[in-house]
């Protein structure tokens, strides 16, 4: 199971949405409500260590936003930033 899906099913207490959406599908349409939504973008940073602005937070809407958006600041960090 994918880390932005094991935070899911944090948020939501039950594996059955994590598993149930797919990497695609946007999350808001998917019927995870707006609170939850920002409580994953800090679960997001608070685990994973990276900082998502409001900026980035309009780019991200699904699973496959999350973890591209993580593995890219992931490496950026590992890099220095370059």
């Amino acid at each position: 199971m994918s880390t932005i899906r094991e935070l899911l099913v944090e948020l939501t207490g039950t594996a059955e949405y994590a598993d149930a959406v797919g990497d695609d599908v946007d999350l808001a349409a998917s019927g995870i409500d707006s609170g939850d939504l920002v409580r994953l973008v800090l679960l997001v940073e608070q685990r994973l260590g990276v900082e998502i602005t409001a900026e980035d937070m309009e780019r991200l809407h699904t699973i496959a936003d999350y973890e591209r958006f993580v593995a890219e600041r992931s490496v950026a960090g590992a890099t220095g930033g370059a």
